[in-house]
């Protein structure tokens, strides 16, 4: 499964770049009897539209019906990551600090398996986060089972 998901990801790639946006996750899973393709795309500045995802589904899609990578029926979903977006490489706990997040444990730290406060960076493996008393906690990410923003509203 992880060599189609980089054979996709390398289809997706110039797609993603001719437009000038950025992958910000795939996924591809069964959910009950269907095969799911999602990929979630972004633009650091000016957001995403729908003509943007519609592009990229439309040119993704045909790509995949060339290049034939996956051999069973699926469905494709191509969409922003949205507000609340989730959180899961080095890179997106950088690009957001500053911004409120909610992450959630898969072993508590200091009695809570979900923490709330500020991103303040990644390092070592680790996301840095400010909680609204002032501590500041090292969470690993190898212990994180969900990060995502909160939106201040």
């Amino acid at each position: 499964m992880a060599e189609v998901v980089e054979q996709i990801e390398r289809l997706l790639a110039p797609i993603l770049a001719s437009l000038g946006l950025s992958l910000w996750e795939l996924q591809f899973h069964k959910e009950g009897p269907k095969w799911m393709l999602r990929v979630f795309i972004d633009r650091e500045q000016g957001g995403v539209t729908l003509e943007d995802c519609e592009t990229v589904s439309r040119d993704l899609g045909a790509a995949l019906d060339v290049e034939d990578i996956v051999a069973h029926a699926f469905t494709l979903e191509v969409s922003s990551p949205g507000l609340d977006r989730t959180l899961t490489k080095p890179e997106h706990f950088v690009r957001f600090v500053g911004s409120s997040a909610r992450i959630k444990t898969f072993q508590p730290i200091n009695g809570e398996k979900v923490l709330r406060g500020k991103l303040q960076g990644f390092e070592n493996g680790s996301i840095r986060l400010v909680q609204d008393d002032g501590a500041v906690l090292e969470i690993p990410l190898s212990g994180v089972s969900k990060a995502s923003l909160e939106v201040d509203w």
